[in-house]
């Protein structure tokens, strides 16, 4: 009898470790150039406006390697629809810029980005807004150079809020090309939607939708 649940449990890991590592060339090549296409957009704007006074105020930050993977890696996924995203992001921003206003302590420099992040987690959970890269959005608050910590507030609007903004909309004009995705996602048959159809998301719902 222990065999034979020992076995089947074995079955049962064998099936969930083979569903979950299982590669779609296909899939995994639209992920790869959206990524490239993102984050070179936020890039190339970065080497536009860089000068050497501003290196740390424009663009580019590591949260959003993080952001990328979510909107090109998993376009379907609950964390990177909008909502999770702009709010996600945002919210993080606030709370990490005001846990370093108000609760860094230079002999503690641990406090602080602990704290940042772990209120991120408990706000963005509260108000279903999750977004993972929001704790490394946070964090980066504390434990950034000078130059981002003397940013203030003006980090939520830059570079988080511009970079999100070019990430998202990157991701709906690339993600929606290929015939088996559609960003953000909606409760469709996918492959009958048109590309007009798919980036024009905030329009009625069309007469192919049902469940897929």
């Amino acid at each position: 009898m222990k065999k034979k649940k020992l076995k089947k449990s074995l079955q049962k890991a064998r099936y969930i470790v083979y569903k979950e590592t299982r590669h779609n060339p296909t899939d995994n090549a639209w992920s790869f150039f959206g990524g490239f296409l993102g984050l070179s957009t936020i890039g190339i704007l970065q080497g536009l406006f860089h000068t050497d006074d501003n290196s740390d105020i424009l663009f580019l930050i590591g949260a959003f390697g993080a952001t990328s993977v979510i909107l090109f890696g998993n376009p379907h996924g609950p964390f990177a629809q909008p909502r999770n995203l702009f709010l996600g992001s945002l919210i993080s921003a606030v709370i990490g810029v005001t846990v370093y206003k108000f609760f860094y302590i230079e002999s503690m420099i641990w406090f602080s980005p602990a704290l940042s992040v772990s209120l991120a987690i408990l706000a963005m959970q509260y108000t279903k807004t999750l977004h993972p890269p929001g704790g490394a959005i946070a964090l980066i608050a504390n434990i950034g150079s000078d130059e981002i910590k003397s940013m203030g507030y003006f980090y939520v609007i830059n570079p988080i809020l511009t970079g999100i903004i070019i990430l998202f909309v990157m991701a709906i004009l690339f993600n929606n090309l290929s015939k088996n995705r559609v960003y953000p996602y909606r409760d469709e048959e996918i492959r009958h939607l048109k590309y007009g159809e798919k980036v024009c998301f905030w329009k009625k719902e069309t007469n192919h939708s049902k469940s897929i």
